[in-house]
């Protein structure tokens, strides 16, 4: 997918990732990052790492040298990067001979495009010996040059922390959410190029990528599905339904979510389920790793329709996700993600749990956000005294109080 780079240049901008991997691998032998096409990873490492020898299997010589002989690819070095390690299985299992030879001294970083966790290629994983890392398509603090750390939510997640009223900028979402965040969008300034550069993604990641994972029957079936997906997302998942809407059975509308959350595409939110409430919906919600991915196989395709869609909500609480997710990744122990909806309608979009610590955070597509935007979080926190507070972030500018217990941030304020 290296083709879909614009030739514009642009300079290096660093991403929050990069101190945890550094020091992660001052305790593991082998770090693995994993992330769709085209999030950044080669660029990251080559720029993070230099000191390290690189080995891009999206080079065909390598490629077949690491599924033949892939230890003769690090003869003689320390330092690792086996890039798209996904495409020579073989090379996992020489990764963990070479770190026991070694007595864990070398160290690898594996970069994957698709989810190991998760992979039926991968018959044993390298437990004890890697730490499993993801890098998500760009915030809006890394946009700014930012990059290098932690943003705000490290702070929001701790008692103690008190939020300082005033002002941020306001930064309208909707651009954000119709171009996304992929880096090779960066230098596309017309809108056109940004709609052909997706197309080209999701053709190629239809015709190629995919089909190296998992047989499919039916393209065409394929794309109707990554279309339904798009409408609903941030719904409660139905696979009956989407059966029913689409066509396509419901085993294959199962395997094909499962092959999307497998090319780290598609983000599975699990409900939270500590409740003393019975009576909570149990299926997780979907969403698009990147919002412009999800507006673009949704048919918004500029500013006037993605306006008036029904589901700009939606779209604009998978915006904050992504920077939710991306800030989530860098605490220590990562945070973990679900949402909270009751059988009487009552739901706060996200729960960040880091231990017996909870966060609410619910997403309003407002300005002027009010008392009565935290109704619902003032209920969860009733329901769930530990929690440590409720966070309802808006598309304005606006960094107040609402309770004493509720605080209102701007969407862009979390990664800044």
């Amino acid at each position: 997918m290296k083709e879909y780079h614009s030739g514009r240049e642009r300079k290096y901008l660093k991403r929050d990732l990069g101190p945890k991997v550094a020091s992660a691998l001052a305790s593991f032998p082998v770090v693995i990052i994993t992330g769709p096409r085209q999030v950044g990873k080669s660029t990251f490492l080559r720029n993070e790492f230099p000191g390290f020898r690189l080995i891009d299997l999206d080079d065909f010589s390598l490629l077949e040298q690491a599924r033949n002989d892939p230890a003769s690819l690090w003869e003689g070095c320390e330092k690792v990067i086996i890039d798209e390690v996904q495409k020579a299985p073989r090379a996992l299992e020489a990764v963990k001979l070479e770190v026991d030879r070694s007595g864990r001294r070398k160290r690898f970083i594996l970069s994957v495009s698709s989810n190991l966790l998760l992979m039926n290629k991968v018959t044993e994983s390298l437990a004890g010996r890697a730490i499993y890392l993801e890098m998500l398509p760009f915030t809006y603090g890394e946009l700014k040059g930012r990059g290098g750390g932690p943003g705000k939510l490290e702070a929001i997640m701790r008692k103690d922390f008190r939020l300082e009223e005033g002002s941020a900028k306001r930064e309208d979402p909707l651009p954000h959410i119709l171009r996304g965040a992929f880096p090779p969008l960066l230098t596309l300034r017309e809108a056109e190029e940004v709609l052909m550069w997706w197309e080209g993604y999701v053709r190629t990641y239809l015709e190629r990528d995919l089909r190296e994972l998992s047989q499919i029957e039916n393209l065409v079936d394929f794309r109707r599905l990554l279309g339904a997906l798009a409408l609903r997302t941030g719904s409660v998942m139905n696979q009956s339904a989407l059966s029913r809407d689409t066509g396509i059975s419901q085993p294959t509308v199962h395997r094909y979510i499962k092959l999307l959350e497998v090319s780290n595409l598609l983000v599975r939110v699990t409900p939270f389920t500590a409740s003393r409430s019975k009576r909570i919906v149990k299926s997780p919600k979907l969403y698009y790793v990147d919002p412009g991915l999800n507006a673009f196989l949704a048919g918004y395709h500029d500013l006037d329709s993605l306006g008036s869609a029904r589901e700009l909500g939606s779209l604009f609480e998978c915006l904050v996700l992504l920077q939710l997710l991306a800030e989530a990744e860098l605490l220590v122990p990562r945070a973990s993600i679900h949402f909270w909806r009751t059988s009487t309608g009552r739901e706060v979009d996200f729960v960040l749990e880091q231990g017996r610590n909870l966060v609410a955070v619910e997403v309003k597509l407002t300005t002027r956000p009010s008392y009565n935007d935290a109704r619902n979080l003032l209920a969860f926190l009733e329901e769930h005294p530990r929690a440590t507070r409720g966070v309802l972030v808006h598309a304005g500018s606006a960094l107040r109080y609402l309770h004493s217990r509720v605080i209102a941030v701007p969407w862009c304020w979390l990664s800044s």
